[in-house]
């Protein structure tokens, strides 16, 4: 009995041409656990669509990878000086957010990465002046630029990245090819048709292989079904039952990732009062489950433990059999299923 991860292999694989085509030049991502199918899955489906580069976290990821994948690998990462070297292949590309950074990686293929509105890392407008001597000793791929996936203040992400194109020309820095992130298909296109001569590379990795959400489906495999009554003890921690009904253990724990939910970043007034909603049941141990069982997201009966979880489903919903599968509201970065069937 398992926590399944099914797959509609050929509609996924349709979703990946979709993309494909609005994105021409894709770098496609794989990162992580590989959006929850794996590096080497990722690696095969980036061959298999003949993609000839493919970008991935870490210089680990990347030694990892480079047996996989025989194109052009991109690190997301940047390099600093003093991290751990990694053996990896000249057909490695390391990004680069200063010019420091590119000091330290004389010879090698780089991309160098701009400050942008996500401050997080990024060569400043300031030290533009001092990379033409800096890239003259590295094999220049490109710059990058990542850009925030919302923008409240309504500005415009082309804009953004058309003023950094009018920095670095102004700079008389090489424009070829720029890499970008979370941009949509139509200002891909606008800045295509602006800066002809430059080539723009999408770096996606969430919309590719997690936008069709139909695609893909959870399962945790029912393992046992006992009946309680109201007041029985049951558990670690011997709680009790809140009413008559049925303790049900289903496969996913918390070693494939059940229980584990990033934060998250709530909008609005009702968004934010269903998450104090939440919080306040989670302090009387109301904890609602990712599994699904009668057309309802089950409340867990106490927390997931390690490879199962226990959830109380009412008397008044149909009873379970052992054997069944629930299906499980699981983010895919964060679960390790126990085995995959492709449909």
């Amino acid at each position: 009995m398992a926590l399944t991860l099914y797959v509609d292999t050929a509609r996924w694989r349709d979703h990946h041409h979709q993309v494909r085509e609005q994105f021409p030049g894709i770098v496609p991502v794989c990162k992580g656990n590989g959006y929850g199918f794996g590096h080497e899955r990722l690696a095969e489906e980036a061959i298999r669509f003949g993609s000839d580069i493919l970008a991935v976290g870490t210089t680990y990821e990347a030694a990892r990878i480079k047996d996989w994948f025989s194109g052009d690998l991109l690190v997301l990462t940047p390099f600093r000086r003093g991290e751990e070297p990694v053996p990896l292949p000249d057909r490695v590309i390391r990004s680069v957010s200063s010019v420091d950074g590119v000091h330290g990686l004389v010879g090698a293929r780089v991309v160098i990465e701009v400050m942008s509105s996500m401050k997080r890392h990024g060569v400043s407008e300031e030290d533009l002046p001092k990379l033409h001597a800096a890239i003259e000793d590295v094999r220049l791929e490109g710059f990058a630029i990542h850009l925030p996936l919302d923008r409240t203040d309504g500005t415009d992400a082309v804009e953004e990245v058309i003023a950094w194109m009018d920095r670095l020309r102004a700079h008389r820095l090489p424009l070829h090819t720029m890499f970008v992130s979370h941009l949509k298909s139509s200002e891909l296109a606008r800045l295509q048709q602006q800066f002809p001569q430059t080539r723009f590379r999408a770096r996606i990795g969430t919309r590719l292989w997690l936008g069709d959400e139909e695609a893909t489906e959870y399962r945790g495999a029912v393992l046992d079904v006992t009946r309680v009554s109201k007041g029985d003890r049951f558990g670690y921690r011997q709680q009790k039952a809140a009413g008559d009904g049925y303790l049900v253990v289903v496969a996913g724990g918390t070693s494939h990732g059940v229980g584990l939910e990033s934060p998250k970043a709530l909008h609005g007034v009702m968004p934010r009062a269903k998450g104090v909603a939440r919080a306040g049941l989670a302090t009387v141990n109301r904890n609602l489950s990712p599994f699904v069982w009668a057309g309802k997201q089950r409340w867990f009966a106490e927390p997931p433990h390690m490879q199962v979880s226990i959830l109380f489903v009412p008397a008044d919903a149909p009873a379970p059999q052992v054997g069944d599968e629930l299906v499980a509201h699981l983010r895919h970065t964060t679960t390790q299923y126990d085995r995959v069937v492709e449909r």
